[in-house]
């Protein structure tokens, strides 16, 4: 079965999520094509031409999609369909907001956040907020498919020598148009991408804190802050640091969650860490049950300690 991943990109990069949901679609067993659509971007089409594994390169490069948006990428999906048998991308903000417009279009079940692929029809994903693992099996001619990131490791991102076909635009579905966007500069690592992050929760009591406690320790680890849903409610920390179910999803080498007690929202977005480390002074709080290593500390005695033993990154 043929398989069609839409890339992800900034307009400059493709996103480091492209290149898990190219490996999920090669566990399809058939060929994988990848559709980049942007304006001015063959830098990235040649960038996904050189993914091993991609067969085929659909450039869409046109002004209307120069800040791609669900109601402009949509439909050109839905025109591609007819040529494949499965439409896949990561379970990102973007993806997420893409294909469930593609599915309802062409009246389809999509299958959300797959973690696993156990044959072109049947797919793990996780359901409950993590909490249970459900085997579907797709009866549909056509899945669309979301991929959990962070269950798929990358695809070579080099290798490949794909040929790169243009593909006329298709109309907007809706009367929508790009206005702004207002992006968070940080010399930090992306959240998704970080190897390292560390998280904050209630316990900080507020954002001042986020700076004095948490922000010297990621400084010198390299890591990205996160933040619990409770400390992105109470205005501790800015919404695109959530980590969580509604958050963001992260499977870093090493997350260290401080202040945070565990709650099943935020598990769902971190448990799949390799490494995990708590720091509370409550000992029956949940987040010990999935941590690797706890420490039961006051952490604003526990990270200034930890600051101290650091060297700078």
């Amino acid at each position: 079965m043929t398989a069609l991943v839409l890339a992800e990109h900034d307009g400059h990069v493709l996103k480091p999520a492209t290149l898990n949901a190219v490996a999920a679609a090669l566990l399809l067993g058939g060929p994988v094509d990848l559709l980049v659509a942007g304006h001015e971007v063959r830098a990235i089409a040649e960038a996904g031409a050189a993914i091993a594994g991609v067969e085929k390169v659909l450039l869409a490069d046109d002004p209307l999609y120069a800040h791609p948006l669900a109601e402009t990428v949509a439909p050109l999906l839905t025109g591609l369909a007819g040529n494949y048998a499965a439409i896949l991308a990561a379970a990102t903000t973007f993806g997420k907001n893409v294909l469930p417009r593609v599915a309802a279009t062409l009246d389809v079940q999509q299958i959300s956040e797959i973690v696993a692929v156990n044959a072109p029809d049947t797919f793990v994903r996780p359901i409950y907020a993590g909490n249970a693992l459900a085997t579907v099996r797709s009866k549909d001619a056509l899945k669309i498919i979301t991929v959990r990131a962070t269950a798929f490791a990358a695809a070579a991102a080099s290798g490949g020598t794909a040929p790169i076909t243009e593909v006329a635009t298709a109309p907007a579905a809706a009367d929508a148009k790009f206005v702004r966007e207002e992006l968070a500069v940080s010399e930090r690592p992306e959240l998704t991408a970080a190897r390292i992050v560390i998280s904050g929760g209630r316990g900080l009591q507020n954002a001042e804190n986020f700076a004095t406690f948490i922000e010297p320790v990621a400084q010198k680890l390299g890591a990205a802050m996160g933040a619990s849903r409770a400390a992105v409610d109470a205005g501790y920390a800015p919404n695109d640091w959530q980590v969580g179910q509604t958050g963001k999803i992260v499977a870093p080498d090493l997350y260290i969650a401080v202040g945070i007690s565990g709650a099943i929202q935020h598990l769902a977005g971190m448990k799949d860490s390799k490494v995990i480390v708590a720091i509370n002074k409550d000992a029956e709080v949940p987040i010990f049950q999935v941590a690797d290593y706890g420490l039961i500390a006051d952490l604003f005695e526990a990270l200034p300690e930890l600051d101290a033993a650091l060297k700078p990154s």
